[in-house]
C-alpha cells in the first residue's frame, strides 16, 4: 500500500476550504442572535461591541474566502489570522450557550 503525501493545494483545499465555510456559518448565527436579541447579562455596549467584533471578522472571513477562490485555492492564510476568529467563535458560543441557558432553565446544562 502506498501513501503519498498531500499537495500543498490539497490541504488548503481539505483543510482551509471546509474552516472559512465553518467560521462564515458561526459568525451568521452569532450576529443573527446579537442583533435579534437582547442579551441580558451583557450590558448594551458590550453586546454592541461584539456585533461589531463579529461583523468584522464576517467580513474578514467572507475576504479570504473570496482571494482563496481567486487564487485557485492555493493561497493560503496565517495562522494568526485564524486565531482571533477561532477565539471570537469560541466567546460567541459561551454567550449563546448561556444565553440559551437562562432562556430554558430547565433543560440541562451541557
Amino acid at each position: 500500500m502506498s501513501h503519498t503525501n498531500p499537495t500543498e493545494q490539497e490541504l488548503l483545499k481539505t483543510v482551509l476550504e471546509p474552516l472559512l465555510e465553518d467560521f462564515q456559518y458561526w459568525f451568521v448565527r452569532a450576529r443573527n442572535l446579537l442583533e435579534s436579541e437582547r442579551i441580558t447579562f451583557l450590558s448594551l455596549e458590550e453586546q454592541g461591541e461584539l456585533l461589531e467584533r463579529v461583523k468584522t471578522s464576517e467580513q474578514e472571513v467572507r475576504t479570504a474566502k473570496i482571494l482563496f477562490e481567486a487564487t485557485g485555492k492555493q493561497a493560503g492564510i496565517e495562522i494568526r489570522a485564524l486565531v482571533p476568529w477561532h477565539n471570537l467563535v469560541a466567546e460567541c458560543w459561551q454567550v449563546s450557550r448561556k444565553w440559551r441557558s437562562q432562556q430554558n432553565p430547565n433543560l440541562p446544562s451541557p
